[in-house]
């Protein structure tokens, strides 16, 4: 089973290339009026891709990772392989819906197009931040799907000093261009989870 666990979280991964590939090349052809990438931006990117690809593709391949395996007895391994596909199969169409939802505006970078729209439909108009809802069910598939404390993690840290660090700048560049359009859909949705209505 763990072969099957390990083969699935790389399909996973693949599926996420098959998916962003068609709006890669559309956000590569619209203008950009505002662009906000720092060094510090591309850095968590590269070590996002580093994590999620790097410490599983060596944990797979070798066993120069196994002293930090989890202590699980196969059942137990078994039930969290599959808990982490359920996971994943989440991220995955999370990860499609949000890209289908955003259209052209979508790009992996802190930018605005010439034509950029706010989005507040679809899965926007419960979360503002569906690609990082993705990332975290996805990190969190990763430390089920592969039972190692490095290759199993590297993807859910990088993950959240990602997030910690973006968000407020994403958000910051949303009310730049959209106002108290941005600010009248932040007070009704949450960030990565859906606000709770009373």
């Amino acid at each position: 089973m763990e072969r099957l666990f390990k083969l699935l979280y790389f399909a996973g991964i693949v599926i996420q290339v098959i998916v962003r590939i068609p709006y890669d090349r559309q956000r590569r052809q619209i203008p950009k009026t505002d662009q906000r990438v720092t060094p510090a931006e591309r850095g968590l990117l590269a070590g996002l891709a580093f994590g999620l690809f790097v410490p599983p593709l060596i944990y797979s391949l070798t066993s120069w990772l196994s002293f930090a395996d989890y202590q699980l007895s196969p059942r137990a391994k078994t039930r969290a392989g599959w808990l982490g596909t359920l996971l994943l199969t989440a991220a995955l169409w999370l990860f499609w819906r949000a890209h289908r939802d955003l259209g052209a505006n979508w790009s992996p970078s802190l930018e605005i197009g010439a034509e950029h729209k706010l989005i507040t439909q679809g899965v926007y108009g419960v979360i503002r931040h569906p690609m990082y809802a993705m990332q975290l069910l996805s990190g969190l598939a990763q430390a089920l799907l592969l039972p190692n404390w490095i290759a199993g993690w590297t993807g859910l840290l990088v993950f959240v000093a990602l997030y910690l660090v973006r968000v407020p700048q994403e958000e910051q560049m949303m009310l730049d261009h959209f106002g108290d359009a941005y600010r009248a859909y932040s007070a009704r949705t949450g960030r990565i989870v859906p606000r709770l209505r009373h």
